[in-house]
């Protein structure tokens, strides 16, 4: 097991990794959509989703991988009403496909009153 630590998405906030390689998978932590370089969150469902999922992919790059390796996604959404926003932004940054497997739920709440938050698996 390798811990994944990149400084091109925002740092762990507790007792936890960016990323974990473990048997040739990489496993992120669920993404804020935060810019690690101004410490600053998107505004808006549509650019915190887009930012969280450059987060993801900065992790997945840190490990030599990419966004075309990911075998599963999880979206957590503070308002499913924001779903078709944040899955036309999702379709957009994963391409035309093959897409990978999702869940996408609703919680009360997210850290820092995120509108998004996106972790995801994938093929080192």
């Amino acid at each position: 097991m390798n811990t994944i630590t990149t400084d091109k998405a925002p740092g762990a906030i507790g007792p936890y990794s960016q990323g974990i390689t473990v048997n040739g998978f990489i496993f992120t932590s669920g993404q804020l959509p935060i810019d690690p370089a101004t410490g600053i969150m998107a505004e808006g469902i549509e650019a915190q989703t887009r930012q969280s999922l450059l987060n993801v992919k900065a992790i997945l790059e840190a490990s030599n991988s990419s966004l075309s390796k990911v075998i599963k996604t999880t979206v957590f959404l503070s308002d499913m009403n924001n779903f078709a926003a944040m899955n036309g932004v999702y379709q957009e940054v994963f391409g035309a496909g093959p897409y990978p497997a999702r869940s996408a739920v609703q919680v009360a709440r997210l850290p820092k009153d995120a509108l998004v938050e996106i972790e995801a698996v994938a093929e080192a």
